[in-house]
């Protein structure tokens, strides 16, 4: 009964009755009562002439819940019906909302109380403006202003709506109003600022009011980034704002408000001002912060407050630096006070807190990139003097002096920041991604189990940040650091967190100096820290160095070639670690050693002076003790480095005796195995013994990874073996699961039986795709799989399919090309009817099996396209519906797949003799299904391949090659006078139907336009996009997948950069060819 009493709008609303509803909905009450009070109160909000009943309800509740219900209703009018309300109930509403703002603001009791109602208000009242102001209610600001004159608490609250209005045109009207809409609001804003501005000055000069100040310097903050310079540097309001920025309350929001002023830039005009405010900022400051004390410790025990004022200096340092430090660096006085203005930034830099580091790191970085260019530029001086004065002509050499000698008096300027600044990158060095070993919140020594991708992005700084500080000064780099390693060494300053920053710092640098000072120094660097190991007791201590030792060695690869007898020191001091059991010590043994042998392998297979056999031949002699502690993922890698030195051996008899020596153990074990099961095929049941199978063959893929070709006498001892042992697992798996159910498939066994089939196909595949093209390793290895492996595919239930047999028979076609033509066939057969069942029930089920399938569907297409044609067209029809199922697919690289391999389908059938028949069955339903994923808002990766299918399809039908109509003659109402025009009519009518919002003309010009820019590439994809963001599928939100062709030029381009300056690409990621012969 009540309900119906509050549905009915006709005469004024029951308020008691609402108050009674509201409290319900928020009450403690039974669910059922706050469900029938939600479903009330929506019918009422969905009403629409319950706005009309706002002014009632306000005037009449007290219950705030309920005020705010109505302020609700009240907002969602205002934003999408206001323009369509008669004038005078505008008018009402306007005038009501302003009156109750300054009633309820003129006292200061009902201000304080009633605070929350107040700002809901101050939010309804701005949405009013963004529509009325400025035409329909010229005379808001002069209003607004006179109505704060008379009145502190009435002033404190027009400073709140001053503020709001600001943020809601400058900061959040993007997609909220249109570009014109914006435009005028900030043009009225502009020329009415001089009221607002005087209001300001007036408070913040003659008010006594703590809050009224906060209110008027926070409203200042939100409109310094846009009011005319004029406002700030010719008026008193720089001044007025440095006199009260030693009083506690204040400072942070003045400070907040001076770094807006820092952070303008508009070329040379204040500098004056800019020098002023900086001196007085700087005498204010010392007196408050004095510059001896010590900011982090201050930091770690101050108030909020406090690290709020902090953090704000550090926001206000940096801001004025970037774009002002140069009108410091002109007379002694300003050079004192910059020079004291970076001390203050080098202490704040020392603070714990990572945001506050990442302010002052980012700055840092650009300041020492900015000293760094000049100094790089003065190296080859040609360049950069035409550069510098964007002059294309050659310069005086007399110019070039001049210019040099500043740059060198800008160099000394900074040398003694910079040189404080060195220390700070090497006490807060972040950790890079090969360290494993870390230290956890208990103070234990661990190995590590997330990567931090903060932490890594903060190392890519700091890395970049030291190479540019070293290749600014090398010798003082050198001087301190070996400094803080003698304090290691000393037990002065011996913590792990000095130890661990220090040589991620030294191995930060790498790449960075010259050859003979980097020998020089990392003789001294390795020397150190070996005799650290030898002097310090306790595990986890010698865990920690063992890790910085492996770390440094590791950055250094050039280091270690040229030196024989460091290079062998570190490998067996290596070999030590690996039996050390402590968390990460021998996963990251293993994986240093992986990763000098791959940069010095030659080293290891030449007799080096003073020796009487190659390394490698000792290394092999040892082999059993060395890798007595491994685990079997350790053991791996350390059968894939020693697989590394092998095949930087030459001469193939010793390679040959080297691999034999190498897989003497596992092929001992693997022989045993094999003569077991010949006595009784049960002994192959074992647990135990399948994991040791499965060891044996993962150990021989490691091998294979390294050695390519030359693992062949190796595979072909145990191949056959092998593929028996796969069939008689596969049969096994199939047993289970038959007589088990699907749930036999996810028993400890089968999975187990099932790796052994993975990593038997897994070996296969990695030999085949390392060897060199030899026809005959494929004739040797491809037949006897036939049964074994697709038969075994084709009969085994659909849970024992191996995702593996795919992927390998899609390397053996991409290997071998057309020689595999007269077995596609076969391959087709056996798993390609099958396994679309499997993948077309969903887009969920078999993930593995999609992208795999898709890519030996796309091998064939490529390599065997004459075996696609002999298809028949059913089976043709069920290539061309698994493609468009492909490029359906949210998962992004199963859709790419799919676009790649229909882009090759088009082009290889274009050419064939088929052509026409081919189009006449698919162009129209490729078009429909391309446009379909290019305008829904999941695929937008795939954009640059979808605007290359199209570009395709339209330049087929403007190319003449298609001879015969698409379209069906006996549909058509008339004929067509070519194919041009069908698929013209066909696209626009496709279109129209899926955008009912656009106009015919707009797609008409669309499509038009795609036929006229079809040849060049950029324009077609730019008419593309314009299109996306016109049909309104695409909002502002994330567009970048549609410009990701763009952003990967740019990282290119970033690269190049990179790679021309010494160290900043670290020397073991780039790719050389070993130089060490």
């Amino acid at each position: 009964m009540a309900a119906e009493k509050l549905r009915d709008l006709s005469q004024p609303i029951d308020v008691a009755l609402l108050d009674a509803t509201v409290a319900a909905f928020y009450g403690t009450g039974s669910k059922e009562e706050r469900t029938a009070a939600d479903q009330i109160l929506r019918d009422l909000q969905n009403n629409p002439d319950m706005w009309l009943q706002v002014m009632h309800i306000l005037q009449n509740t007290k219950n705030l819940n309920t005020k705010f219900f109505a302020l609700q209703v009240l907002e969602g009018v205002i934003k999408y019906r206001w323009n369509a309300l008669p004038v005078e109930q505008r008018d009402g509403m306007k005038n009501y909302i302003s009156e109750v703002i300054v009633q309820l603001s003129s006292n200061e009791a009902s201000f304080r109380v009633e605070r929350l109602y107040v700002n809901k208000l101050n939010v309804i009242l701005v949405q009013i403006l963004k529509h009325e102001w400025p035409v329909r209610w010229r005379s808001f600001i002069p209003d607004l202003v006179a109505a704060a004159k008379t009145s502190e608490t009435i002033c404190e609250n027009c400073m709140a709506i001053l503020k709001l209005l600001s943020e809601e045109v400058f900061d959040f009207s993007r997609g909220e109003m249109t570009q014109q809409k914006i435009k005028d609001l900030k043009q009225s804003l502009n020329s009415e600022f001089q009221l607002i501005h005087e209001l300001c000055l007036y408070v913040l000069s003659a008010s006594q009011r703590a809050e009224l100040i906060r209110a008027t310097l926070s409203t200042l903050h939100a409109f310094l980034s846009w009011i005319p310079l004029g406002y700030i540097f010719e008026s008193p309001l720089l001044e007025t704002l440095l006199k009260l920025f030693p009083v506690p309350s204040y400072r942070n929001l003045i400070l907040q408000c001076l770094t807006e002023v820092a952070a303008l830039n508009f070329g040379d005009f204040y500098n004056v001002q800019y020098v002023k405010m900086y001196t007085i900022f700087m005498v204010q400051l010392q007196a408050i912060l004095p510059p001896t004390t010590n900011i982090p410790e201050a930091y770690a025990h101050g108030s909020s407050e406090e690290q709020v004022f902090i953090q704000n200096l550090a926001l206000f340092f940096t801001s004025f630096y970037k774009f002002h430090i140069r009108v410091l660096e002109t007379t002694q006085e300003n050079i004192a006070a910059l020079l004291m203005g970076l001390e203050y930034l080098l202490n704040i830099s020392y603070v714990d807190d990572t945001e506050v580091f990442k302010v002052c790191l980012d700055y840092w970085n650009s300041l020492v990139l900015e000293l760094f260019e000049a100094h790089h530029n003065l190296e080859n001086p040609a360049v950069a003097t035409a550069n510098m004065m964007g002059l294309q002509l050659p310069l005086l050499p007399g110019m070039v002096d001049g210019l040099g000698s500043q740059l060198l008096q800008r160099r000394q300027l900074y040398s003694s920041p910079m040189s404080k600044l060195r220390m700070l990158m090497i006490c807060r060095m972040a950790k890079p991604e090969e360290v494993l070993i870390v230290e956890d919140e208990n103070g234990n020594i661990v190995r590590e189990t997330m990567k931090d991708n903060d932490v890594l992005v903060q190392y890519k700084i700091m890395r970049e940040t030291l190479i540019y500080l070293s290749h600014l000064d090398h010798e003082d780099t050198e001087k301190q650091m070996l400094k803080k390693l003698s304090k290691q060494l000393s037990g002065e300053d011996w913590t792990w967190n000095n130890l661990n920053t220090l040589c991620w710092a030294i191995g930060s640098i790498s790449g960075s100096m010259m050859e003979e000072q980097e020998n020089r120094f990392l003789v001294m660097v390795i020397r150190d820290l070996l005799n650290l190991c030898e002097i310090t007791k306790g595990k986890d201590n010698k865990a920690v160095i063992a890790s910085n030792i492996m770390y440094v060695v590791g950055q250094y690869p050039r280091f270690l070639r040229a030196h024989w007898k460091f290079l062998k020191t570190v490998v067996n001091k290596l070999f030590e670690f690996m039996h050390e059991t402590h968390p990460g010590v021998q996963d990251m043994a293993c994986d240093t050693f992986l990763k000098i042998v791959q940069k010095c392998k030659r080293k290891f297979v030449i007799v080096q002076v003073g020796e009487n056999e190659p390394f490698v031949s000792e290394l092999l002699t040892g082999l059993a003790t060395t890798i007595a502690d491994l685990e079997p993922h350790q053991y791996h890698t350390f059968y894939e480095s020693v697989a590394h030195m092998i095949q930087a051996e030459s001469d193939p008899q010793k390679r040959d005796e080297y691999l034999q020596r190498l897989m003497e153990l596992p092929n001992q074990k693997w022989g045993e195995i094999i003569g077991q099961a010949r006595q009784s095929v049960d002994y192959l049941k074992d647990q135990e013994v399948i994991r040791t199978v499965l060891n044996i063959l993962q150990t021989n893929t490691s091998v294979a990874t390294s050695l390519g070709t030359h693992f062949l006498s190796q595979i072909s001892l145990i191949f056959l073996d092998m593929l028996n042992v796969y069939r008689m697992y596969s049969e096994l798996i199939s047993s289970s699961i038959a007589e088990g159910g699907p749930f036999a498939s996810k028993t400890s066994y089968v999975k187990l039986l099932r790796s052994v089939k993975r990593e038997t196909l897994k070996l296969i595949e990695t030999f085949l795709d390392k060897a060199e093209d030899q026809p005959q390793i494929g004739k040797q290895f491809v037949p006897p799989m036939m049964d074994p492996v697709l038969g075994d595919y084709a009969r085994n239930l659909p849970d024992a399919r191996e995702s593996e047999v795919l992927s390998l028979f899609a390397t053996i076609i991409n290997k071998y090309k057309a020689t595999m033509i007269d077995d596609v066939p076969r391959i087709f057969e056996a798993v390609f009817q099958c396994t679309l069942e499997m993948i077309t029930k969903n887009f969920e089920d078999y993930p593995e099996h999609r992208l795999k399938f898709f890519s030996l569907l796309r091998a064939i297409a490529t390599h065997c396209f004459p075996a696609l044609i002999r298809l028949s067209s059913q089976q043709l029809k069920l290539v061309m519906d698994s493609i468009i199922w492909a490029f359906r697919h949210t998962e992004r690289n199963i859709a790419e797949t799919g676009l790649n391999l229909l882009l090759e389908m088009l082009k290889n059938f274009q050419n064939s003799e088929f052509c026409n028949q081919f189009y006449r069955t698919y162009f129209l339903s490729i078009e429909q299904e391309i446009f379909a994923v290019l305008t829904d808002t999941f695929h937008k990766p795939g954009f640059k391949l979808h605007v290359l299918v199209l570009q395709h399809l339209f330049c087929l039908v403007e190319s003449g090659a298609l001879t015969e109509p698409l379209w069906d003659a006996a549909t058509v109402p008339f004929q067509y006078p070519n194919n041009t025009m069908f698929v013209r009519e066909y696209t626009i009518k496709l279109l129209s139907t899926s955008f009912p919002n656009m106009t015919s003309a707009e797609v008409t010009q669309f499509v038009n336009g795609l036929f006229e820019s079809r040849n060049e590439l950029s324009t077609f994809k730019n008419h593309i996009r314009d299109f996306l963001v016109q049909s309104k599928e695409f909002s502002a939100q994330d567009n970048k997948d549609l410009y990701a062709e763009e952003a990967a030029a740019q990282r290119e381009r970033e690269r190049q950069r990179m790679l021309s300056i010494p160290g900043l690409i670290a020397p073991n990621e780039i790719q050389d060819e070993m130089l060490d012969s």
